[in-house]
């Protein structure tokens, strides 16, 4: 995993090089979106990303490493999960979010 903050020029190429992914806003930070449907964004503190992974994905993330993936009360009840941006790789981003585009 990475060994410095993921930055945000890195985390746009990731994710814009998949198709159908647009750029907004969510909660005043970047957020990218496929078919209106919100994928992945900044969280307020700067640190983390929101991924919208779905349950299966995210229960063995958080399983196999809790280094890089958590989730807070907020997130508990959603399929969504926090990665720390000092430890996902924006290869490791766009391979998640690609499985997320395809999952129903």
């Amino acid at each position: 995993m990475a060994q410095r903050k993921l930055s945000l020029a890195a985390i746009r190429r990731a994710v814009i090089a998949l198709p159908g992914v647009h750029e907004g806003t969510s909660y005043g930070t970047p957020a990218w979106r496929h078919k209106g449907k919100l994928l992945a964004r900044v969280h307020q503190d700067g640190q983390t990303l929101v991924l919208n992974i779905g349950y299966q994905t995210r229960d063995h993330l958080l399983q196999a490493d809790p280094a890089t993936f958590f989730v807070t009360d907020h997130y508990r009840s959603s399929a969504m999960v926090l990665a720390r941006r000092d430890k996902i790789t924006a290869s490791d981003l766009k391979k998640l979010l690609e499985r997320a585009i395809l999952r129903p």
